[in-house]
């Protein structure tokens, strides 16, 4: 088992790229939900030994066949035992020999020094200047358009740029707050219930609904709930028009005025919705992106890593431009050495280049995910079977990964890591995010 586990961090680097390698890791993980049987079969069949273990010290003379049952279930035991040894040996010889999987020591544990460091790293206001910029500008142009029946402003550009960052700071602003009587935020994604989200908006606009209610019912109770009234409604990552156009558009229209904020990824989205100001979210410099990259670490004054710029510029670089993937290689450099040596090791890592991943997975966000422990990758694979943007209990997220009692112990201590307190992430409970469902 040993063994095996050496080859594992050199076998989950290669399985995206060659199937062989990912079969062999399908064989190793069906021979463990075997051992996984064996180990409650065992279990289950020692607790009835100890039921009787007083009949078994007179198992003597006439009464040695009421002990054959008892031997018979030890010997099925330790047959199941000897086979899964077996399989197991020819795994290891298969990887070793035919694959060449390299023996590499499992990464280290995370210290409870680094847990506590990491535990509240990338603050939920810590934007590129850019983002900043930007959210005084549109705060600006919303200001001046608050008295419109449904003026439309639209945020555009590629997944990870920014938009849901630049829509929340707009949301927040304080000069927001104090215009609208209604304010809602909703997230649309691909693929959304009509009734579930029409129930949404009148949940964020403080409307009770009843149960069973329809379209129609729901529809007129947006438009009674709106009228003569102004609402703020950021509609986030819109793939398809018809929200607006066949859905909200008419409800909100018996709004005194309004204002709906729209982010996209297609700027064909945004014109078929009619926008009347469109954003577009750019690309951040090196600059930014490097400042980014080290007070997103927690580090406080550039001159802790004025050693590292350089390299740090590479690795922003090799982050596309896109603020999620900086900060998410800030997470995974906290946890590191802050040595050129470890960021150089880190800035040449084959993950960076895997080719079959999809376009948004590559590079920094599959990096973010490899350089996990191995004990935390399912917590993560887990929350990809929610629909995005559902809630999902802090605990069911921290009790899947438990698996035994170490296990227990090193999960919860973690949970801080695992769920960041932001506006979508809250204490009890968090959100799925589309970008954990692009896989």
């Amino acid at each position: 088992m040993i063994d095996i586990q050496c080859f594992l961090t050199d076998a989950e680097q290669r399985r995206t790229e060659e199937l062989a390698v990912k079969n062999w890791l399908t064989k190793l993980k069906d021979a463990m939900y075997d051992a996984d049987d064996i180990i409650d079969q065992a279990m289950f069949e020692g607790s009835k030994l100890l039921e009787i273990r007083p009949s078994l010290t007179r198992c003597t003379g006439s009464s040695i066949l009421s002990c054959l049952p008892n031997i018979r279930r030890r010997r099925v035991i330790a047959v199941r035992i000897r086979n899964f040894k077996a399989e197991l040996d020819q795994i290891f010889k298969w990887g070793e020999t035919v694959l060449k999987l390299q023996n590499m020591q499992p990464r280290r544990q995370i210290s409870s020094r680094r847990q506590t460091k990491t535990s509240q790293l990338v603050e939920p206001n810590l934007v590129g200047k850019e983002i900043l910029r930007a959210c005084t500008k549109l705060v600006v142009v919303v200001l001046a358009h608050k008295g419109k029946k449904a003026y439309k402003l639209g945020i555009v550009g590629t997944g990870g740029i920014g938009k849901t960052t630049l829509a929340q700071k707009i949301y927040s602003d304080h000069r927001v707050k104090e215009v609208f009587n209604k304010k809602a935020w909703i997230c649309v994604s691909q693929k959304y219930s009509e009734v579930d989200l029409l129930k949404e908006v009148l949940r964020n606009f403080g409307v009770h609904q009843e149960q069973g209610e329809t379209f129609a019912e729901l529809s007129s109770k947006l438009g009674a709930t709106v009228e003569k009234e102004s609402f703020f409604l950021v509609l986030d990552d819109v793939w398809h028009p018809e929200v607006w156009t066949n859905l909200l558009r008419t409800p909100l229209h018996a709004a005194a005025t309004g204002i709906v904020i729209v982010t996209t990824r297609h700027d064909n989205v945004a014109m078929a919705i009619r926008v009347e100001h469109m954003h577009r979210v750019e690309l951040m410099s090196t600059q930014v992106g490097w400042e980014l990259l080290w007070r997103s670490m927690e580090i406080n004054e550039e001159r802790e890593v004025k050693n590292l710029r350089d390299i740090g510029i590479e690795i922003v670089c090799k982050c596309g431009g896109l603020p999620l993937a900086v900060k998410l290689i800030a997470r995974v450099l906290a946890t590191k050495d802050k040595t050129e040596n470890e960021w150089r090791k880190f800035i040449e890592n084959s993950a960076w280049s895997m080719s079959k991943l999809p376009t948004e997975l590559r590079g920094a966000l599959y990096l973010s995910y490899d350089d996990l422990p191995r004990y935390l990758k399912p917590c993560f694979l887990y929350c990809a079977l929610y629909p995005e943007d559902s809630i999902i209990s802090r605990d069911d997220l921290v009790r899947c990964g438990i698996n035994t009692e170490k296990d227990m112990s090193m999960l919860h201590s973690l949970d801080k890591d695992l769920i960041v307190t932001t506006r979508t992430f809250i204490v009890f409970n968090c959100k799925s995010i589309e970008i954990v469902l692009d896989a």
